[in-house]
C-alpha cells in the first residue's frame, strides 16, 4: 500500500482538495486497497479548522465526496509513516524541510511534477480561483495515479 500525504500551507484549500480528488479517482479505478491518502499543513494557522468553503463548494460541484476534514500540521512522524509527501508549491517544500529536515529518502515532491509541469499550484486562499486550482489538482492527481 502506497501512503500519500498531500501538503499545502494551511490544509484547508489545496491539500484537502487533492486528498479527496485523489481518493475519488482511486475509488473509481477500483484501487482503494492500493493507497492510503491524507493531507496536512506546513503552518499552524488553520489547525482544527474545516476545509475552506470554496474547496467544499468546488468538490460538491464536481460530485466528489468528502468528509469533515480538519486541518492539521505535518510532524516528523509523517516523514517516517508516508511514502510520498506531495506539496503544492515551493514555499510548502521549504517549510516541509524546515519542519522535517532534509529529504534523505526522496519522498518530497510537487504534485504537478507528475504531469511534467514545473510550476506551483496557485493558492485559492489568495486568488479566490478554486476552478483553476481544481484543474491543476486534477491534472496532477491524474498523472500521479497513472504513475502508481
Amino acid at each position: 500500500m502506497l501512503k500519500i500525504l498531500f501538503i499545502c500551507h494551511g490544509n484547508i484549500c489545496r491539500s484537502p482538495m487533492a486528498e479527496f480528488v485523489f481518493k475519488d479517482m482511486v475509488k473509481k479505478a477500483g484501487r482503494e486497497n492500493d493507497f492510503f491518502i491524507e493531507s496536512a499543513a506546513t503552518s499552524t494557522e488553520e489547525i482544527g479548522n474545516p476545509m475552506h468553503y470554496g474547496t467544499r463548494t468546488k468538490l460538491r460541484q464536481m460530485n466528489i465526496p468528502f468528509t469533515d476534514h480538519r486541518a492539521r500540521q505535518i510532524t516528523i512522524d509523517d516523514y517516517n509513516d508516508y511514502d510520498l509527501l506531495i506539496c503544492m508549491d515551493r514555499n510548502n517544500l521549504r517549510n516541509m524541510k524546515r519542519i522535517l529536515g532534509e529529504d534523505t529518502d526522496n519522498k518530497m515532491h510537487f504534485l504537478l511534477e507528475y504531469a511534467g509541469l514545473n510550476r506551483d499550484i496557485a493558492d485559492p486562499w489568495y486568488t479566490d480561483n478554486f476552478d483553476e486550482t481544481y484543474d491543476d489538482v486534477v491534472t496532477g492527481c491524474t498523472a500521479l495515479l497513472k504513475k502508481f
